[in-house]
């Protein structure tokens, strides 16, 4: 193990005050284990740990858990606990109320439930509070699964729906997901939508206040450790459209930024200034950042 996955492991692991080895080896086998039954690769695993951590969420607790996606990649799966600590936990978080239709319908082997719900978000920087309304025909997944819990507590999971849903737009919750999405992903059900490039002088125009937030606090980590891979995997798989150009963007500057730094830092060695020219592009990924140290 390297001694930059070191130092992000020796972070979380005292949090839970958990040998870092043991934090390590144990996620690999039980939270983060992929479905096939294999570990997760080195590159998966910071990437889920740095979702952990900006979200302050408790893999041992099952609130975070990793699907793998038909790409090599990793699904950031939060649990119904999880999603409750997130949004309880939130500065800005005032409150949250339930409203839903007086008709009620019965889904093929679900419960009586109503045709929709809404929740009700109170945002203590916003005068009127956030209103999101998830409708039952749209996200019923009762069929999919013979065990499903769509069919046993119909009501309780659309709840849960419009629950989420009203959390990620009241207080940006992105890159992240429910079982339920995870498994549509990989079905195959979910396609991101494709945009057109659009250029960095139009992207400052738009409020991108959610994604600089994500942005901050991965780039402090990253800098400090030089984890410049799993922010760019990180970054692929939590924005996509204009947030992903937008924050590609900038972690791409932010990159260029501290080689520069690096380069010019007092006593740099000659031969390193010459490895990296000026004119040179800088890369947009370094293929060894999370490499394995090789057995000695």
């Amino acid at each position: 193990m390297s001694n930059t996955q070191r130092s992000i492991l020796m972070k979380l692991a005292a949090k839970y005050d958990v040998d870092p080895e043991k934090f390590w080896e144990t996620l690999k086998a039980t939270a983060f284990k992929q479905r096939d039954g294999t570990a997760p690769s080195n590159e998966q695993m910071m990437a889920l740990l740095i979702v952990c951590d900006q979200y302050t969420l408790n893999p041992f607790l099952k609130e975070i858990y990793a699907f793998p996606d038909k790409h090599n990649g990793i699904v950031p799966v939060v649990g119904v606990d999880g999603w409750s600590r997130m949004i309880n936990s939130h500065k800005d978080f005032d409150g949250i109320e339930f409203r839903h239709s007086e008709n009620f319908v019965t889904p093929k082997q679900g419960k009586p439930c109503p045709a929709w719900m809404e929740a009700v978000i109170y945002h203590k920087r916003r005068r009127r509070p956030v209103v999101i309304r998830e409708y039952l025909d749209e996200v019923y997944n009762g069929e999919s699964f013979s065990t499903s819990p769509w069919r046993t507590h119909t009501k309780r999971m659309l709840r849960h729906k419009t629950q989420i849903q009203g959390c990620r737009v009241a207080f940006g919750f992105t890159g992240i997901y429910d079982q339920d999405e995870a498994e549509r992903i990989l079905k195959g059900e979910v396609v991101q939508e494709e945009v057109q490039p659009i250029s960095s002088a139009s992207l400052r125009d738009l409020d991108f206040t959610a994604v600089d937030n994500v942005l901050d606090s991965l780039l402090i980590q990253t800098s400090t450790l030089n984890s410049w891979q799993a922010a760019h995997e990180l970054v692929e798989n939590r924005f996509n459209g204009t947030e992903l150009q937008y924050a590609k963007d900038r972690l791409i500057e932010a990159e260029r930024e501290s080689l520069h730094q690096m380069n010019a830092a007092p006593g740099a060695a000659a031969s390193d200034a010459g490895d990296r020219p000026e004119a040179q592009p800088v890369p947009t990924h370094q293929a060894d950042a999370f490499a394995p140290e090789s057995a000695a």
